[in-house]
């Protein structure tokens, strides 16, 4: 499993905004996707958002219209802009990585936002 490297996380008031990055090392393989994952305390993992090696986009329901993924291919680095957020947006959000016929994860950046 390669590992990913996540910056940007913090505390944050509801309605702001913070700006997630998550980076990937260069290996042999292509990155055929990126994504970012989150984990409230005492709930599961759920998918946020993720956009393929094409630049095509997904969501989650609860995230839509706040939340804008986007990708810098020269440097296999995946963001997450997220604005006007909400105290159910607070969790650890993990990066994720389609590399080859393998995947990577980040290690878990927090995010808290405080009402």
């Amino acid at each position: 499993q390669v590992q990913l490297v996540e910056s940007g996380g913090g505390l944050v008031q509801a309605g702001g905004s913070l700006r997630l990055s998550c980076a990937a090392p260069r290996t042999f393989f292509s990155i055929t996707a990126m994504g970012w994952y989150r984990q409230a305390p005492g709930k599961q993992r759920e998918l946020v958002a993720t956009i393929s090696g094409g630049g095509s986009t997904m969501y989650a329901d609860s995230v839509k219209g706040r939340f804008t993924i986007s990708k810098d291919n020269a440097r296999n680095t995946v963001f997450l802009q997220m604005n006007s957020l909400k105290s159910e947006d607070t969790g650890v959000y993990y990066c994720y990585a389609r590399i080859g016929p393998g995947d990577g994860w980040g290690q878990g950046t927090q995010v808290t936002v405080s009402s």
